[in-house]
């Protein structure tokens, strides 16, 4: 798995100030895709302990309220992103949001990605479409985006949006 990029402090993807990254390679192809470099599997650096070491060093930061992980596309990684979810959940409870291009209904009946859901807060799902793109939006590109509460949908077997985002 590979990242292009840590940011100790992003307010841009998610509430508050949070710590993200951005994992490399997508298949999507989203047309106007805001992250183009990103699409290369090969593009980045290799994800390794010290990547690990200063997201938890960054999450135990008080001013910090959680995690972001972009992409790429990070459900193209889900093998590497659950072994680094895992570790920093032994270290944080912090809130964890994951932007995909796929749908929850898709992901949730993959076992393997249902097991990463399992482990993060909320879910930014839906490809990127260019002709729904709304500069007023909070937190998403284009209004077929949904910010989802995992938790609450995983238990319910529903989507449940995230409060105050629908």
């Amino acid at each position: 798995m590979k990242y292009g990029q840590i940011r100790k402090y992003d307010v841009a993807n998610g509430p508050g100030i949070r710590t993200s990254f951005f994992l490399t390679g997508c298949d999507r192809n989203c047309k106007n895709c805001f992250n183009k470099d990103y699409m290369d599997f090969n593009y980045g650096k290799v994800w390794d302990e010290l990547a690990s070491s200063k997201i938890i060093d960054y999450l135990s930061l008080e001013e910090v309220e959680g995690l972001t992980v972009l992409g790429g596309e990070p459900f193209e990684n889900i093998l590497g992103l659950s072994e680094v979810i895992n570790k920093i959940r032994k270290y944080s409870q912090k809130s964890i949001w994951v932007y995909t291009g796929f749908t929850f209904e898709v992901l949730a009946n993959i076992p393997l990605a249902r097991k990463l859901l399992e482990q993060i807060d909320v879910l930014v799902d839906g490809e990127f479409i260019e002709e729904k793109k709304d500069l007023k939006l909070k937190f998403r590109g284009s209004s077929n985006q949904r910010i989802i509460d995992v938790r609450k949908s995983l238990a319910s077997n529903e989507i449940i949006w995230l409060d105050g985002y629908k």
